[in-house]
């Protein structure tokens, strides 16, 4: 497997292929320089290569969309500063450039939250589609968050639902959904959000709250909520051993 970043650019672009580079246009995945690569060959190359911090630096200055995808997976999440992800959150020309790197990096750094808040109050539509993926991604993946942390997200969902921008509107109503399946308590604000949202006379408002509305309040949404609030109430019930009377012991 190659090991340098010529190396690791020629494999990439030798995988790739023009069709391939059309057929992302097609879903709005424009970069600058792309080639291609069938992203099991940038996950395979991931896993070969290991976490590496300077190799993820020197990947992300190629400026190519794959070599970028495959530094978020090289990359280690201990080391990537404040200033790295502001300096990499503006390289940000796609949607699946966004998502790949708060879905595979950013969420796992000390500065995912603070990130989270800032960059959605950024203008910049892709900086800004940054902030709201990272609270969706959060919502999913950190298990022990407290719900304040996320109530406070959907304030700021709430307020940005009136960006008519594509990529930001599909953003906020990712944000809204995700929060809103967290848990039961959550599932309600978010309804109540979505609700207030609906009421508002922007095109993107109502269908971030539409669809939002649609999945949170749907039957198999509601179901598995409540499961999970009867097995932690089960989970949390202090186990009863039953004593053996002592008579009987001889």
């Amino acid at each position: 497997m190659p090991s340098s970043v010529p190396e690791i650019l020629s494999l990439l672009k030798a995988k790739g292929s023009p069709r391939n580079v059309a057929g992302m246009a097609r879903y709005g995945i424009v970069a600058a320089k792309a080639y291609g690569a069938p992203s099991e060959v940038i996950k395979t190359l991931a896993r070969s290569l290991g976490k590496n911090h300077g190799l993820a630096r020197d990947l992300w200055n190629t400026g190519v969309y794959d070599a970028r995808i495959l530094a978020a997976f090289v990359e280690e999440p201990d080391r990537v500063t404040e200033s790295q992800m502001e300096r990499w959150v503006l390289d940000f020309d796609n949607w699946a450039l966004c998502d790949g790197v708060c879905l595979h990096l950013f969420d796992k750094t000390a500065h995912a939250y603070t990130r989270a808040v800032a960059w959605s109050a950024r203008n910049e539509e892709f900086v800004r589609r940054a902030g709201l993926v990272l609270m969706a991604v959060l919502a999913v993946h950190d298990k022990q968050a407290p719900d304040d942390a996320f109530r406070k997200f959907l304030g700021i969902v709430a307020t940005r639902a009136t960006d008519e921008r594509n990529f930001v509107k599909k953003a906020v109503n990712w944000a809204l959904r995700q929060i809103g399946k967290r848990n039961l308590a959550l599932n309600r604000r978010a309804i109540a959000v979505a609700k207030e949202i609906a009421r508002r006379e922007s095109p993107a408002a109502r269908w971030i709250a539409r669809d939002a509305l649609r999945e949170l309040t749907s039957a198999a949404v509601q179901k598995r909520l409540r499961a999970n609030v009867k097995a932690r109430t089960k989970a949390s019930k202090p186990s009863t051993v039953r004593v053996r009377n002592r008579r009987n012991i001889h």
